[in-house]
């Protein structure tokens, strides 16, 4: 497996129960694993825990059959090579969209940050909005920039939370599509974590779903589509 999680409890400071209650999850490479649950069930916990923005008090993390955190081990997330897009994208607003996506590609020699961009502006389709500012696209056009800065330095995951919750109806099921296909051909490891179940629907492998920091079932989108 790509990715393991094993026996993985948190809790933070002021609460009184875990709210992330022995977790384990396996993950193939190029996997989409759509995490579902209601408001503070702890999925967005989950990816906090992963991309080391939160410290267990237990469990494991492997990725790509290295340990990124255990009882001895916790590597700091800026070196766990994970990509995380947040649910308001969090771009920066007095950047270009060029400069929003090379951010995270400062160690990167000048030509390599030519060709990455290059490479992700023709696949997120914003070739005629390089000089704009955020302020300047719609909330779609948005969004991919977020996905090319987060993809740029080709993370080894790319975590997502709540992707579409700030796009408008109409627009959600062409974002969903492209977003697909963007991580399809790149074979991109993702997690994203959702109250919606259309987008594990449309977008997701297998769905992983939390209730109370507890995961109550793992399978197959294809398979469980009458469930859902």
């Amino acid at each position: 497996m790509y990715m393991k999680i094993n026996n993985l409890s948190f809790k933070y400071e002021n609460s009184n129960f875990d709210n992330l209650n022995n977790i384990n999850m396996e993950i193939k490479k190029g996997e989409i694993i759509g995490v579902l649950g209601e408001s503070g069930c702890g999925k967005s916990t989950l990816l906090r825990v992963i991309a080391g923005l939160e410290i267990p008090y237990i469990g494991n993390i492997i990725i790509n059959d290295k340990i990124v955190m255990n009882q001895k081990v916790f590597i700091e997330p800026e070196k766990r090579g994970i990509g995380m897009i947040f649910q308001d994208y969090a771009l920066f607003p007095h950047m270009t969209i060029d400069k929003n996506i090379t951010f995270g590609l400062r160690k990167f020699s000048k030509k390599d940050k030519k060709n990455i961009l290059d490479n992700m502006i023709e696949l997120v389709g914003l070739k005629d909005h390089l000089g704009k500012y955020p302020y300047q696209l719609s909330g779609g056009q948005q969004q991919r920039v977020a996905v090319a800065r987060a993809l740029a330095p080709n993370p080894s995951i790319l975590l997502l939370d709540e992707p579409f919750s700030n796009l408008d109806s109409h627009l959600k099921n062409q974002i969903r599509m492209d977003m697909k296909e963007i991580l399809n051909k790149l074979e991109t490891t993702c997690i994203f974590v959702t109250h919606d179940k259309e987008d594990v629907l449309s977008l997701s492998n297998r769905v992983i779903t939390i209730s109370d920091g507890l995961i109550k079932d793992n399978y197959l989108v294809e398979k469980m589509v009458d469930i859902l």
